[in-house]
């Protein structure tokens, strides 16, 4: 009994302490998004001695409910950010500081090894995306930092995973202002570009722009090497078939669940929807040939009994 009484209280200590860690961190984010988390923010001008209210560049801004969600919700700001960020007016120079990448804390960390982002690097810098810009071209033109969430491994439904990653495409090829920080030109209509494209429409919310344009690897959950265009799936086979590119991709992470005891091929994505030609039952193949064998030995006595018949007039 007198144990326990030891150890409740330094228990309590911990939840109380690490509460407090919490708090403070929110605490401090909180002072940037005074400023960061809002469309318009407001300062003292010296100059003037009055409150000036200006709009925020969008760049800047941050969703602070995001934000309080994201997987980097334990840092605060100046963790990543330079601690002279905490001095307002900002220092100009603060502009041309250099921005960590996701290898800077990530790469060969063993807590992360799951992740394989030494993986991702290499694949990512074998795409089109860095091929073409070089090094300009960097993890947050596609990955927010300030919001970035796990879809996939945390088995959200298929649609909500594919609403997340096209909307990190979408966010520059179907943003003129941010296209223009890589190129001079024009983003290109994406329903035009996809005009081939058979029932456009679902496809867009059923399959994710990279299952088309990323180059397949069995070592990556997410293929991070952007092909060329020349080189996207334009053959429906290779997703609407038994042997679908999908099962590697977009539904790799769930195929140890397929229920393939049903007798479907690709069982796991009658979980999400119905692809013709991926989700196929073996029984039910066998009874459509059974019944087809059965219509052409139908029609073959049929044809030879009228045969018959018509020698014996």
């Amino acid at each position: 009994m007198v144990q326990k009484l030891k150890i409740i209280p330094i228990y309590l200590l911990v939840l109380l302490f690490g509460h407090q860690i919490w708090a403070n961190g929110v605490a401090d984010n909180s002072q940037c998004l005074k400023c960061h988390g809002q469309v318009f923010y407001e300062y003292h001008n010296e100059w003037t001695d009055q409150i000036d209210r200006k709009p925020l560049n969008p760049f800047h801004h941050i969703d602070s409910t995001k934000l309080h969600t994201s997987v980097h919700k334990m840092f605060a700001c100046v963790d990543c950010h330079s601690m002279e960020y905490e001095t307002f007016p900002h220092s100009g120079e603060l502009r041309l500081e250099e921005k960590y990448q996701c290898m800077d804390c990530h790469g060969g960390d063993e807590t992360f090894a799951k992740f394989n982002f030494e993986g991702i690097e290499a694949a990512f810098m074998e795409s089109v995306h860095y091929k073409a810009s070089d090094e300009r071209f960097n993890c947050w033109m596609c990955h927010d930092a300030h919001g970035y969430e796990l879809a996939l491994r945390e088995d959200r439904p298929i649609t909500e995973v594919v609403e997340l990653s096209n909307n990190m495409c979408l966010s520059c090829h179907d943003n003129k202002f941010k296209y223009g920080l890589l190129s001079d030109d024009e983003p290109q209509d994406i329903a035009s570009i996809h005009s081939w494209l058979p029932n456009q429409s679902r496809h867009f919310t059923k399959v994710r722009c990279i299952d088309c344009h990323t180059k397949v690897q069995s070592d990556l959950l997410v293929s991070h090497n952007i092909l060329p265009k020349e080189e996207a799936v334009h053959n429906c086979v290779e997703c609407h078939s038994s042997n679908s590119v999908l099962m590697e991709s977009l539904y790799a992470h769930r195929a140890k669940e397929s229920r393939a005891e049903s007798g479907f091929f690709n069982a796991v994505v009658l979980n999400e929807g119905y692809i013709i030609g991926a989700n196929r039952n073996k029984t039910l193949n066998f009874v459509s040939i059974a019944l087809f064998g059965m219509l052409v030995i139908g029609l073959l006595i049929h044809a030879t009994l009228r045969f018959i018949v018509s020698k014996k007039k």
